[in-house]
């Protein structure tokens, strides 16, 4: 049975893992880009606003991106208050101009000392932990570190310790990190290795695993989408996360 499972999750990851899939996802946001910093920022962003409808939360980044002028990085390092007025009218359903604010005065912190936002994922993570789990943590106390943080901004940011699945910046790290040919992701931190990644689990991913017998757990928690990763280790232990393509479009383009 493992054996056809993996030649079935396989062939799918093979359908969808292909410059087609870019278009219609979030990940397209990104892909405008070509700066590793403007990468980094415009994915953060897209990937934090995947909730709800995919057109919308394509439109909703690509409006902020204009806002930033589309040069998101160097708007979080030089912007003016002038600028920053600008963004005052900016909403995507709970995340308001005041969490963007926030936003953007983290990223100032951060990109003043540090050429890459791989390093706010990867300081607290140790070469010998088997999935992201410390990274994550690390970073969403990292991300909260400066001083005034509106209390409201802190539920944009998920993280294992308050047993959140935190899918969405598991996929955000899935585009930065898994390096392949198929050109949907970017493989441009190297830092963290793919066989430390965790797949992006949603009610529509965990209903697929279900269906497999791929989780035993009722919650898409974070046990839940570690329990999944280390079955899709199983079939593929240096990068179980590739399966996020087959098992999002079985449950979401598929309507399995």
């Amino acid at each position: 049975m493992k054996e056809e499972l993996k030649i079935f999750l396989n062939k799918k990851v093979d359908e969808y893992n292909q410059p087609f899939f870019i278009e219609k996802d979030p990940v397209c946001i990104p892909h405008s880009f070509s700066k590793k910093q403007d990468i980094e920022i415009s994915g953060f962003f897209a990937s934090i606003f995947a909730w709800g409808n995919r057109t919308t939360i394509i439109n909703k980044s690509k409006e902020l991106m204009q806002l930033m002028h589309n040069e998101p990085h160097d708007f979080c390092l030089y912007h003016t208050s002038k600028d920053l007025k600008k963004l005052f009218s900016f909403k995507h359903r709970t995340f308001n101009t005041t969490d963007l604010l926030y936003f953007i005065e983290f990223f100032k912190f951060h990109y003043q000392s540090n050429e890459s936002l791989e390093t706010a994922f990867s300081q607290s993570l140790k070469k010998k932990d088997k999935n992201i789990e410390n990274g994550l943590n690390g970073f969403y106390d990292y991300f909260f570190s400066l001083s005034d943080v509106p209390a409201r901004t802190m539920k944009h940011i998920a993280s294992p310790a308050k047993k959140s699945s935190c899918k969405r910046l598991n996929m955000y790290l899935r585009w930065m990190v898994r390096n392949d040919t198929k050109g949907v992701d970017f493989g441009i931190w190297k830092n963290i290795k793919p066989s430390q990644l965790v797949i992006p689990l949603d009610v529509h991913v965990s209903r697929v695993a279900k269906h497999f017998n791929l989780i035993s757990r009722s919650n898409a928690d974070w046990l839940s989408a570690v329990e999944l990763t280390e079955m899709m280790k199983e079939l593929d232990p240096k990068d179980p996360a590739k399966y996020d393509f087959a098992l999002f479009a079985l449950g979401v383009l598929e309507k399995f």
